[in-house]
């Protein structure tokens, strides 16, 4: 073979080192976030400890190395939510050659919006979701006669099983709006699949809130306003593509 076959694209090569001093940067905003996060870990415990929205719950540790690792477990979570935004912000840059000017600048509200987002899921399932799941879970374990000693490790893994998830939630307005942009999805087929995605939001809410009636709504109801405020920005934003479309020049 000759060596010209060999031979490599530089815009490739260009595009792949941009990548990695990205992803450089990236990873040391993240170790910069890791180190406030192993600051805030204890007051955030703390925190969460005195404000579960029920009682004052006893936390248990049933081996040495329980406490450390929910120690570096919320550490990292702390990080990630800090580096959320950065990354976001580095995965627009990445991506902005290939857009227009128009594109660019419609797109970079993204990265706030899907941080405010995350984080808003969040506080909601903190402040109404979970208490109302601990409170079910409690009477739950005092019906059958249980002694109720929470280990610390086992309690933080529920609450974050409940809370990332609710955070990932509340990005439904923003795929919506993104799928659209991108052409994979249009009015219709929002409004083809409505009963559908109402039932798969009411399955969801069933699995992540307690089996009773007012706890299912309360999860059940935001999650269907998050799909409708996402179907109606999709419906505006394809609505709008298609005037500026048949505009005459």
């Amino acid at each position: 073979m000759s060596a010209k076959e060999f031979s490599v694209d530089p815009q490739l090569v260009a595009h792949l080192s941009e990548l990695r001093k990205r992803l450089l940067f990236v990873g040391l905003w993240f170790i910069g976030s890791l180190a406030v996060g192993l600051y805030a870990a204890p007051r955030m415990l703390v925190y969460v400890k005195r404000h579960s929205g029920v009682v004052r719950i006893d936390w248990s540790v049933f081996s040495l190395s329980d406490g450390l690792m929910v120690y570096m477990k919320c550490a990292t979570l702390i990080g990630i939510v800090l580096t959320l935004p950065y990354a976001l912000y580095h995965l627009w840059a990445f991506a902005r050659p290939g857009l227009t000017k128009t594109e660019a600048k419609a797109t970079l509200l993204y990265v706030p919006a899907s941080f405010a987002l995350f984080v808003l899921g969040i506080a909601f399932g903190y402040g109404i979701g979970l208490p109302m799941m601990i409170r079910f879970m409690m009477r739950l374990n005092q019906s059958i006669g249980a002694q109720e000693i929470y280990g610390i490790r086992h309690y933080v893994a529920f609450v974050l099983s409940f809370l990332v998830p609710m955070g990932i939630a509340f990005e439904m307005p923003l795929v919506l709006l993104f799928l659209t942009r991108i052409g994979l999805l249009t009015p219709d087929a929002v409004k083809q699949s409505r009963k559908y995605a109402y039932v798969a939001l009411a399955v969801v809410g069933a699995c992540i809130s307690p089996p009773d009636f007012a706890s299912h709504l309360s999860v059940t109801v935001p999650l269907l306003l998050l799909f409708e405020i996402g179907a109606f920005c999709s419906t505006r934003y394809y609505r709008r593509r298609e005037k500026l479309a048949v505009r005459p020049v």
